[in-house]
This record gives C-alpha cells, structure tokens and sequence, in this order.
C-alpha cells in the first residue's frame, strides 16, 4: 500500500511539473507566433508603400527602367515566400529573409539613384514616403529583434531540465532565429 502511495504521489508530482512545463512552452510558443505575425505585418508595410514610391519616382524623373523593374520584381518575390508560423526552421526563416535582402537592396539602389533627380529630391510626396520606408525600416528591426527574443525564450525553455523531457514527449522542437545578412558586417558604400 506505501509502495501503491508513492508511486501515486510520484506520478502526480511529474504530471504537475510536465503540466506547468507543457502550459509554459505553449505560451512562450504562442508568443513566437505573434512576434512572427508582428515582423511579417512591417514586412507587408514595407511592400504595401513600395508601389506608391515606385509611382512618385517615375512620375518625377525619367530614368533607367532597370531599377524601377528590380524593385517592383523584388517585391513580388518577397510576398511570395511566405512562412509557416508553426515551422519556423532556420531554413524557412533564411529563405524568408533572403527574400526580403533582395527586396532591401533593390530600394536602396532605386534611393541612390533618385539621388540624381534634384525635383525629386523636394518633392513632399517622395521625401514623406521616403520618410515612411525609413519608419518602415526601423520597425522591422524591432520587430526582428522582439521576435529573436521570444525565440530564444522559447528554445531556453524547452531545452532546460525538465520541461526538455515534456517538450520531446510533445513535439516542441526549437525555432529558428533571424540572423545577419552575408556582408552586413561591412559598412555600405554610398556614392553619388
């Protein structure tokens, strides 16, 4: 009967610790999702004003097609991909982003080359959408920056002592994290 007591006793102290460890990662999971959506939706930001930049510089200047082109082929590609919030793999997240470069690389050449263009450069509606990317920017790094943070919460979590024993009998496995572009480490050179 002590032995029966025990094991009970025993039991219901690791199905509370596996309870309180299971109700914790789903939380910290939910989390990573919302900060998932929270990155995603400055991302479509970004997307939904590129279109009206594109329209304000090719109204004001007449120039190289090539650009206007990239950016707008950039932005289709970077809607395109589209990631899973309940697989966030370092794989999915690295094709996202490397979506998302392109997309980056593709404005700053179209700001570089708006440079040239003295009636853009004063135009209200060019500097305030300017002004609107460079807000836009700002926010995606915050963004990316609170969605690191939840994951690594969350990977801290479920690789810790015991809740990493209830994270593999449920199947939570670690997300993957936004990192540095290739070359980021380098300053850009700004010509004119």
């Amino acid at each position: 009967m002590k032995k029966l007591l025990s094991f009970i006793l025993i039991a219901v102290a690791a199905m509370s610790l596996s309870s309180c460890s299971y109700n914790g990662m789903v939380k910290l999971d939910e989390n990573v999702k919302t900060q998932w959506a929270a990155v995603q939706s400055q991302y479509q930001r970004r997307s939904d004003l590129i279109p009206n930049l594109v329209n304000t510089v090719k109204g004001a200047a007449n120039f190289e097609k090539s650009t206007l082109t990239a950016v707008v082929e950039a932005r289709a590609k970077a809607t395109a991909v589209q990631v899973d919030p309940t697989k966030l793999t370092p794989e999915s997240i690295k094709a996202f982003q490397a979506a998302q470069g392109e997309l980056s690389s593709a404005l700053g050449r179209l700001l570089v080359v708006t440079e040239n263009y003295p009636n853009l450069k004063t135009n209200e509606n060019f500097l305030g959408l300017q002004a609107q990317i460079e807000g836009t920017e700002n926010r995606i790094q915050v963004s990316r920056q609170d969605f690191n943070t939840a994951v690594q919460e969350f990977n801290t979590k479920i690789r810790s002592f015991p809740a990493n024993i209830t994270a593999k009998m449920f199947g939570f496995s670690e997300k993957g994290y936004f990192t540095a572009e290739p070359g980021s480490d380098k300053a850009p050179k700004v010509q004119f």
